[in-house]
């Protein structure tokens, strides 16, 4: 249950990791402190003032005549530093008058009511420096005013004042240098999620921990390897397919020079299906080493030129895509995608719907059509390079099984992926997706 309220990101939750045990503990610390120690001193500071408090109700009441009551009273001033006076007409009103967000009210109370006998009256809220009690004697009242720091730890707030402050410091400083550590990470982070799209990032140099940088001169040494072998792949398939054309040639004008025979046809048709299979490889070699940067354009003219490309052929194809799609992609290398799953779909159905849609996370290009389709089993089967299927809807008859293999190529190069379904068409529904 707490994954679903836990930050994903790397940046808050290592602040996570860092921050919380501080603010943690100094919970914890406030708690002990305040709750044993705070309060053990402010119970002790009221009980002492109660106990004064009775004491001098009690000798003000045993007093024999009004100079020993003001004697009481000037002993009160000087040696207990508490104002007392009585008061005739002073009520008692039936609440006390406490001040708001004062924790140590309950205490005062709890301490005058096991110490006094008589009725009395407790105000902490008129007076900001002092604690104002009444105590019923004869028709009237002895009011007593006593400082706030003696009766309560005064010094609390500021104590917390303090504590908070410097867990707020704290914390900002080491979410500060947490974000300078984890800002390498985010970097590195962010040329690997380019370089996986076709981008070279040049921009990316390590920086941070020492083991961030390792792990970045890692990254540096994988990718450029990752290129070398990439360019020796597809100089060695361009070369090989372009070597081969010169002995077809040969082959092609040695075959048109002999008389018209059945095994002639046939070593022509052998022929125009080694074009066929040195041109795809080509094709593939091509949209492997294209260097097209990246551009912004909208999916809805894209779809139309494919769609204007078809109607050309004499087929028509339905569209369904909103002119505020922008994607930022090859715009070439893409319309040679959509273009091929387009042109399968044509090539065994009567109807083609193309469609697009944009999520939070992803841009989807969707193919339908009312073919016979392909069994579900054998859906990522086709994406395979050079794989030919021989059942209902041969999407490669015609071809040599790249052109699935390149539409998958040139969406993952993006990072994204293509992927195959029934279509509530009939037929088969491709669809690619592209991050946002």
């Amino acid at each position: 249950m707490l994954r679903r309220y836990l930050p994903k990101s790397l940046y808050a939750r290592v602040t996570l990791i860092v921050v919380l045990p501080i603010f943690l503990t100094q919970a914890l610390v406030t708690y002990i402190f305040f709750a044993r120690h705070w309060d053990l001193v402010t119970a002790n500071m009221s009980e002492n003032v109660a106990g004064q408090i009775a004491m001098v109700t009690r000798l003000y009441g045993d007093a024999a005549d009004d100079a020993a009551r003001m004697a009481i009273i000037e002993m009160a001033r000087e040696d207990l530093h508490m104002r007392v006076h009585y008061d005739p007409l002073a009520p008692l009103p039936d609440d006390n008058l406490l001040a708001p967000f004062n924790v140590y009210n309950a205490t005062l109370k709890r301490r005058l009511r096991h110490t006094l006998k008589q009725p009395y009256w407790l105000n902490t809220q008129s007076w900001p420096e002092d604690v104002e009690i009444r105590v019923a004697y004869s028709d009237g009242a002895l009011v007593y005013f006593v400082k706030r720091d003696r009766v309560f730890a005064t010094t609390g707030r500021i104590f917390l004042f303090w504590l908070i402050g410097t867990s707020i410091l704290l914390g900002v400083v080491a979410i500060i240098f947490m974000r300078n550590q984890v800002r390498s990470i985010l970097r590195l982070a962010d040329a690997a999620a380019a370089f996986g799209r076709g981008r070279d990032a040049p921009g990316y140099r390590p920086s941070g921990a020492t083991e961030v940088r390792k792990a970045g001169y890692a990254f540096i040494a994988m990718r450029e390897r990752i290129k070398r072998h990439l360019e020796q792949r597809t100089a060695m398939l361009a070369g090989i397919s372009h070597d081969l054309r010169t002995p077809l040639t040969r082959i092609k004008l040695a075959l048109a020079m002999q008389p018209e025979s059945e095994d002639i046809n046939e070593l022509r048709k052998d022929v125009t299906e080694m074009e066929r299979m040195i041109g795809a490889y080509l094709d593939f070699a091509r949209n492997e080493a294209a260097e097209e940067e990246p551009g912004t354009f909208r999916v809805a003219e894209l779809i139309k030129e494919i769609a204007g490309d078809a109607k050309r052929t004499g087929r028509e194809v339905e569209i369904q895509a909103p002119a505020g799609i922008v994607i930022e992609a090859r715009r070439s290398a893409l319309k040679r995608a959509v273009g091929n799953l387009v042109n399968n779909a044509l090539r065994y159905a009567d109807h083609v719907w193309v469609s697009a849609r944009r999520s939070d996370r992803y841009i989807e290009i969707t193919v339908d059509d009312d073919g016979p389709g392909i069994d579900p089993a054998q859906y990522e089967d086709v994406f395979k390079p050079f794989t030919r299927l021989d059942e209902a809807r041969n999407m490669n008859e015609s071809g040599v099984g790249m052109g699935l293999t390149i539409v998958r190529d040139v969406a993952r190069t993006h990072g994204g992926d293509v992927t195959l379904e029934k279509s509530d068409k009939g037929g088969l529904r491709a669809v690619m997706r592209l991050p946002v």
